[in-house]
């Protein structure tokens, strides 16, 4: 399913959060939001899981307009992974993802064993297994994180959207999310701030600054010591990684700041 994001405008309190925003994301691909704090990403992302109406523009999904849909048909095809989430309830972690069947579930109908077997297998696959009967408000804020993928993937979307899905995760889990977002064959618009992590995870990067998009394209196309200068005013040095050869950034602590 295609997710674009068509001339989106923010303005909040008289300042502009997004100006003109339009970014597509293509069918099975992971499309990457960096950019530096206060760029609008997290706007961007508001908008499309619908917890923010922008002042102009929209989001298709393919061309269905997705603010005009039922909560409960944009909740079937777009799962969103959220800074804000509430995790303050004293749910277990089974029953916390069994809240992302809740889309698909009519007339209110409990989840059964076909529903248990998904969260089962998600739990698998996130690696979460042995927190199933831990309550949620015991979890370190890493444990969160993953449960909190793990709920948007029993929703069983066609998009996903993650907002800063690799915080207060370690680095083994970090790579582990970005490479079990690669194969779950959906398209993704992600935000992150490792940009050597969202070289290597994304197939498209968009970068933000002052919500404006001012470059966009395959990490290769972007991510250029030129750019990285301007928008994030760091000095950085391009190399190839040894193995797959996406771009990598190497910073000089010594020099670290263009202004």
């Amino acid at each position: 399913m295609n997710l674009t994001l068509d001339d989106l405008s923010v303005r909040r309190g008289g300042a502009a959060l997004l100006r003109e925003l339009s970014l597509r994301v293509p069918d099975g691909q992971v499309v990457g939001l960096v950019g530096p704090n206060g760029s609008g990403k997290s706007t961007a992302l508001r908008c499309v899981y619908r917890a923010l109406r922008p002042n102009a523009g929209t989001v298709w999904l393919d061309d269905e307009e997705l603010p005009r849909m039922s909560a409960r048909h944009a909740a079937q095809h777009v799962a969103a992974m959220t800074q804000d989430a509430d995790l303050d309830l004293d749910f277990t972690v089974t029953e916390m993802l069994a809240l992302g069947r809740t889309p698909h579930l009519r007339g209110g109908r409990t989840p059964g064993r076909a529903e248990r077997e998904l969260c089962e297998r998600v739990m698998d696959q996130v690696g979460i297994r042995e927190l199933a009967h831990r309550g949620v408000v015991t979890l370190s804020g890493g444990e969160r994180q993953r449960v909190l993928l793990a709920r948007a993937l029993v929703q069983e979307p066609r998009v996903l959207i993650l907002d800063e899905p690799t915080n207060h995760l370690d680095l083994r889990h970090q790579t582990e999310l970005l490479s079990l977002l690669r194969r779950q064959e959906v398209s993704v618009l992600v935000v992150l701030h490792d940009l050597n992590l969202a070289a290597a995870a994304c197939d498209r990067l968009g970068v933000l600054a002052a919500g404006r998009l001012v470059a966009a394209g395959t990490p290769e196309d972007v991510l250029s010591a030129e750019l990285v200068r301007e928008v994030f005013g760091v000095r950085a040095s391009v190399v190839p990684h040894p193995l797959n050869g996406c771009p990598q950034l190497l910073f000089d602590l010594d020099h670290p700041a263009t202004r």
